[in-house]
């Protein structure tokens, strides 16, 4: 199909996802559930037995320029080695290429790039199972997560990102006439017109933990505003995303695109090419998730780039009060065991007033609020292969090991314990671990630490943990913050503080909603507000600098009668 029909195909979906981009609801063309009516009735088989014919062979990308050897090496946090090796990418030729890709692609215009965007996202849908196997497979995050998180709720971001794009894009016509009245005298007329132009070769660069949820927005972004997109896997977690270029690759083909519009450079850990990618002169665009060093590297050193960074913060929740202790118990235990602590935006610091919380009418003591946080995470997580479930698998040997030295950085109010995976019994699974700390041990509590690692802080009173919670956002970052209190003045506070220190604010959750997840086109994932992340995902500012508008105009001679 053409780039335009395959717009006509999806202009209803696009301009959903626009409308609810702007009114902030609750809308998906993705289920999230695998169920049989969703995705077809052999749609589970199909997917695993595609992800099992990848293993212990080499992932073709026909077309695609490539070196005469192979990378690879991921290992399965739940234990096995895929096998899987990848073309190492000759890296003057795929960029030669990609540059090359980006005029018949602009041409494409607005409309036509979104729709083969649209298309790639719903063929990417299609493959949810096969994805949700490499997810897991590559992160250690369990089925149902790898299933959700790295399909259909990745999916949402790229359409999100597709939308705001194509929004910018079509702010203003593609073409007008011009006539400027002069008097007595002719008008001046002229015909111009207006095109989109990439910024040039955008790199996304993928991470270990999330390699579509954090990829797509940055990947649709650029692809979608007229820029070639090179995509850099983490080492470890390179099959979801060389399936994703796979299958943009096969789209674009069939649009009439050069493929190399989108390419894969994966790597080894020990012989990295990111740093030289993200310097070469071709680059213009780069996301990035990932660590602060390395994203501070990137803003400091690719300064031919628009550099877009989602980089380590401090998560925080106050408990001031509560109306339903137990909700709040079940809630955060749910919160600090998904994933084993490995998001972004897992609560870090529970700050807790010294003389304790009003709790559904009674007194809570600290050390009461630090009981039933421990004994609510240990009866969560009481049956294993339930707990498997929900934990996953510990991603990296770094995130193991700070888990195992962080117990001797304060009080232990609930030890780590590995649990046993009754399918996987070589999967690295771990349970949280929750220190005590006093406020003046800032410098432990106050440094991101990565994994399934909480601290309940005690402090004089609410007004302190505030001022302490916002003045961490500020100096270190944050994805996120919580509040628990009944109080609507300590809930005002707790808004304007944290609409000055930039960051998203999560008040008396305690149902089916979680501080550490966040919804498409309502939720603003990151504010670029604070150290934490330079751009939130996603927002007009997200996309508007991935592109220019470029003019021409030609003088039109005035009609004979005018003159």
């Amino acid at each position: 199909m053409t780039p335009q029909e395959l717009f006509e195909r999806h202009r209803a979906t696009l301009e959903q996802a626009v409308a609810t981009a702007r009114s902030r609801g609750y809308w998906s063309p993705f289920s999230e559930m695998p169920s049989p009516r969703a995705y077809g009735e052999t749609a589970a088989a199909d997917g695993e037995a595609a992800y099992k014919a990848r293993l212990d062979k080499p992932f073709a990308l026909p077309g695609q320029p490539a070196g005469t050897s192979a990378v690879g090496g991921e290992r399965s946090p739940f234990g096995p080695v895929l096998g899987v090796t990848y073309p190492e990418a000759a890296i003057d030729a795929v960029l030669a290429s990609a540059k090359a890709a980006m005029p018949a692609w602009r041409k494409a215009g607005p409309d036509g790039r979104a729709g083969v965007c649209l298309e790639i996202l719903t063929r990417l849908n299609r493959r949810t199972f096969e994805i949700a196997h490499a997810v897991m497979h590559t992160t250690g995050q369990a089925f149902m997560m790898a299933f959700q998180a790295g399909g259909p709720h990745a999916q949402d971001r790229g359409l999100e990102a597709v939308a705001y794009g194509w929004k910018a894009m079509t702010d203003q016509v593609p073409a007008a006439r011009w006539e400027k009245p002069q008097g007595k005298n002719p008008p001046l007329i002229m015909d111009k017109r207006f095109e989109v132009a990439g910024r040039g070769v955008a790199l996304m660069i993928g991470c270990a933990t999330f390699p579509t949820w954090n990829g797509y927005p940055g990947l649709f972004a650029s692809l979608v505003t007229g820029n070639a997109v090179v995509v850099k896997p983490h080492p470890a977690a390179i099959l979801p995303l060389a399936i994703t270029v796979e299958i943009a690759r096969d789209v674009l083909r069939e649009a009439g695109f050069d493929p190399n519009l989108v390419t894969l450079v994966a790597d080894r850990v020990e012989a990295p090419v990111t740093k030289e990618l993200a310097l070469r002169p071709e680059i213009a665009l780069i996301d990035f998730t990932g660590s602060s060093e390395f994203g501070d590297w990137l803003e400091e050193n690719a300064r031919q780039a628009q550099v877009f960074t989602e980089k380590a913060g401090v998560n925080t929740v106050i408990i001031d009060s509560a109306d339903d202790p137990k909700g709040m118990v079940r809630n955060l235990s749910f919160s600090l065991s998904l994933y084993s602590g490995q998001m972004c935006t897992t609560p870090q610091v529970i700050f807790v007033p010294k003389d304790g919380i009003q709790a559904a009418g009674a007194r809570m003591s600290f050390d009461e609020v630090v009981q039933a946080l421990a004994g609510g995470v240990d009866k969560f997580l009481s049956d294993p292969e339930r707990a498997v479930e929900v934990l996953g698998a510990i991603q990296s040997d770094a995130t193991l090991k700070r888990l195992e030295d962080a117990a001797s950085l304060g009080p232990v109010a609930l030890a780590s314990k590995a649990i046993t995976h009754p399918a996987y019994p070589e999967a690295r699974v771990r349970t949280p671990l929750l220190l005590v700390l006093d406020a003046k041990d800032e410098a432990v509590y106050g440094r991101e630490m990565f994994g399934p690692i909480a601290m309940v802080v005690k402090v004089e009173s609410t007004a302190d943990a505030l001022a302490r919670a916002a003045a961490l956002v500020k100096g270190k970052g944050a994805l996120t913050a919580a509040l628990y209190s009944s109080d609507p003045a300590v809930i005002a506070a707790a808004e304007d503080a944290f609409v000055d220190a930039g960051v998203a604010l999560s008040v008396n959750l305690t149902g089916g909603v979680f501080v550490n997840q966040s919804a498409a086109f309502s939720d603003f994932h990151g504010t670029g507000a604070n150290p934490a992340c330079n751009a939130a995902l996603c927002d007009l500012a997200f996309v508007a600098n991935r592109f220019r508008v470029v003019q021409s105009r030609v003088p039109v001679p005035v009609p004979v009668a005018a003159a």
